[in-house]
C-alpha cells in the first residue's frame, strides 16, 4: 500500500540548512537564522493536516517514508522510516529525523539524510524567497 501527501512552500532568505540531525518543514510564514533545520516556510500543510491513511500508514515499523524535495530541475529524496509512536498532533510543523526521536512534530525517524545533507544546488534555490518548494511525502507500507 503507497499513500502520497502533496506539501507546497516557499523558500526563504534565512535557509540555513546546516542542522546535523533533523530537517523541518513549516507553515510559518517567516523564519529567523536560528531555524537550521528549516528547509522551507509557508507550507500547506503540518502533521494534523496529512491525511487519516497517511498517518495510519506511517504509524507502522515496516512502512518506508520518502520526502521528495523538488525545485524547478533540482529534486532530492529523503528516505526514512515510520515509527507506531508518532502522533500528528502538531498544527504547524513536520520534521523528519535522523535519530529515532518522536514528538508531536516528527514525520519520519531513521532518515538517511538531514538538513545539512542537502545538496548546495537545492539551498541555494531554498534561500530565494520566491521560489515554490514541491515536497512530496510517500508512505509505502510493506506487507
Amino acid at each position: 500500500m503507497t499513500i502520497t501527501e502533496v506539501i507546497f512552500a516557499r523558500g526563504h532568505m534565512n535557509v540555513q540548512l546546516t542542522h546535523k540531525t533533523t530537517l523541518q518543514i513549516t507553515k510559518d510564514a517567516f523564519l529567523s537564522k536560528r531555524g537550521d533545520c528549516v528547509i522551507a516556510i509557508a507550507a500547506t500543510k503540518g502533521a494534523t493536516d496529512l491525511s487519516p491513511k497517511f498517518k495510519e500508514a506511517a504509524q507502522h515499523e515496516k512502512t518506508r517514508i520518502e520526502v521528495v524535495i523538488e525545485i524547478d530541475n533540482e529534486k532530492e529524496i529523503v528516505t526514512a522510516q515510520g515509527s507506531p509512536r508518532l502522533t500528528f498532533s502538531n498544527p504547524n510543523d513536520l520534521v523528519v529525523r535522523k535519530s529515532n526521536y518522536v514528538c508531536s512534530r516528527t514525520l519520519a525517524i531513521h532518515a538517511d539524510k538531514a538538513a545539512a545533507d542537502l545538496s548546495k544546488k537545492l539551498v541555494e534555490k531554498l534561500q530565494n524567497p520566491d521560489q515554490t518548494v514541491k515536497i512530496t511525502l510517500v508512505a509505502e507500507l510493506a506487507t
